[in-house]
């Protein structure tokens, strides 16, 4: 266990960097981490539990807030959490990926000190390592606008959190294990809604009142659909963007992707059914939940409404619909238009082309023909210790080579400050979900067939949505602006937890040679140290 006297120096240090910058509050969480019966699909599974609970706690915050969460890990293997969304400014050391921390050992704790600097929105954390995202561990983030800054809607009268997805009834270790074999994960079992399957969830309304729903998509292979029954979604937010406020009669959320809409209460009391579904398969799964109105005895009836199953243009032409709202603030005062993204040159172009190849007889996924493996230190230890042989600046193109498939532990470089044009390229029949830690990007454009440079007289350069994960449709492209404005070590992967499992990841090295505060925070002092790191001093 870190000792008090290590925690105590590490808040002390960034609460004299806070109070640099104007003092923001500190939010104090203790979580024990526990294996747990759990039932999500009416069978007994073994299931990781935050006090307790699954889904775990959530985490409520107002933008600059600081969040100090003290983890004590009670199972019997190494555990991680990660914040996706949450971009961790200057500082990587928090970010809970086994590429930035070495993992929390069993009867061990270790305090994440954290700040969601410059952000508002729907996010979620979960656990990063092994295949643990498959038994739970996961909750919802909100994070709040500050009192002073206007917010481009009346407040809800209630704010609830769905965290969907699919859900296997093998245990995590079990699917682990199919993985390890070299065999690819079976179809899903079932859908579940905040941990429970059809039916097992009420959300109450009252009538005539507005209400905000976010919606993430934590599951670990498939896309869903989501839908209310006879009721309208106006969209507000984006992964702390605030959109143009479309309304949606249901909406496609992919892998690792959080979305925000308010639903008025406006239809004839009774029951109404809320439903996700899964998209791009060829069964269908489905789940359900209840929004009750309060002055109703009724409960639902009739079937649940039916959406889109495999149309693969419909949900290209609402991704396409998604807007920045030009006009509105952001985490701070000035219209969230007022950054120019598509006046900005970009600096270099990284190609990122996913395949699926078979290495030493085993499935791999790969990304430029290089699937990543972990290397026995944390790259960001290694990198801040400069221990050599853990890894090599470069070890991954930043095009396709169209050569053969190897296992690297792979890094690329990008100067801090750099404004990357970095293009998805999806040459297979499945949907990929990709996901880039400590940064937004603006996505740009995504179209059928090939990207060429012709590609650019599509994009659009006004006004599309800035978020942390996008989707790339079959056979398809997507490019992406990312302003490399945060340094550390970030890791890019798959949301498709199986894919990222099996090498379809990297890291960004987002280096400065000023090596200052400015840049980037110190080494924790209670950072944990393992691999070639053990024996170093922070």
């Amino acid at each position: 266990m870190a000792s008090y006297s290590s925690i105590c120096c590490l808040l002390f240090v960034f609460m004299l960097v806070s109070c640099t910058r104007g003092e923001s509050p500190y939010r104090f969480f203790n979580w024990n981490v526990t294996y747990g019966d759990i039932y999500p699909l009416g069978v007994k599974q073994q299931g990781i539990l935050i006090n307790g609970q699954f889904p775990g706690p959530s985490i409520e915050a107002v933008t600059n807030d600081n969040l100090i969460i003290s983890v004590f890990n009670a199972l019997d293997e190494p555990f991680l959490i990660s914040w996706n969304g949450v971009q961790q400014r200057r500082n990587s050391w928090q970010d809970g990926v086994y590429g930035t921390n070495c993992p929390i050992p069993p009867g061990k704790n270790f305090t994440y000190v954290l700040q969601v600097k410059d952000q508002i929105g729907s996010y979620f954390y979960f656990p990063s390592l092994a295949f643990h995202k498959a038994a739970g561990g996961y909750g919802g983030i909100k994070i709040a606008s500050r009192p002073l800054i206007p917010v481009p809607f009346d407040p809800p009268a209630g704010d609830f959190t769905i965290l969907a997805g699919d859900w296997y009834k093998k245990n995590h270790t079990d699917l682990k294990a199919i993985l390890d074999s070299g065999s690819d994960l079976p179809f899903p079992d079932g859908l579940v809604i905040n941990g429970r399957g059809s039916n097992a969830n009420t959300f109450t309304v009252d009538q005539g009142k507005t209400y905000r729903f976010r919606i993430s998509n934590v599951g670990i292979s498939t896309s869903i659909n989501f839908r209310i029954q006879g009721h309208k979604m106006l969209l507000v937010e984006v992964e702390g963007t605030h959109t143009l406020q479309n309304t949606y009669d249901s909406l496609d959320i992919h892998l690792g992707q959080s979305y925000s809409v308010l639903v008025r209460a406006d239809q004839p009391p009774q029951g109404y059914y809320i439903v996700i579904s899964t998209r791009f398969t060829s069964q269908v799964l489905s789940a359900t939940s209840v929004l009750h109105y309060s002055n109703s005895a009724g409960s639902v009836s009739g079937p649940p409404p039916g959406g889109p199953t495999t149309q693969i243009d419909w949900s290209l032409e609402q991704a396409r619909s998604l807007r920045r709202n030009l006009t509105a603030s952001g985490p701070r005062p000035n219209p969230q238009g007022s950054y120019h993204y598509g006046l900005i040159n970009t600096t270099h172009t990284i190609r990122l082309h996913n395949t699926a190849p078979t290495i030493n007889g085993k499935q791999r996924y790969a990304v430029n023909s290089v699937s990543f493996i972990p290397a026995d230190t944390p790259l960001k230890l290694a990198d801040y210790f400069k221990i050599p042989g853990v890894f090599s600046v470069g070890s991954i193109p930043d095009n396709p080579t169209g050569g053969g498939a190897y296992l690297q532990t792979s890094v690329m470089a990008a100067d801090f400050r750099g404004f990357a044009e970095v293009v998805f390229e999806n040459p297979e029949d499945t949907l990929q979900s990709w996901h880039i830690d400590g940064h937004n990007f603006f996505a740009v454009g995504m179209d059928g067939g090939e990207w060429t440079p012709a590609s650019r007289l599509t994009y659009n350069l006004r006004d599309t949505i800035s978020r942390c994960t996008v989707q790339v449709y079959p056979k398809s492209w997507t490019a992406v602006y990312v302003p490399l404005d945060n340094v550390g070590m970030w890791n890019i992967r798959s949301e498709n937890w199986a894919r990222q499992y099996l090498g379809q990841q990297f890291y960004l090295r987002v280096y400065s040679s000023a090596n200052s505060w400015r840049d980037e925070y110190p080494i924790p002092s209670n950072a944990l140290l393992c691999g070639r790191a053990v024996g170093h001093r922070t």
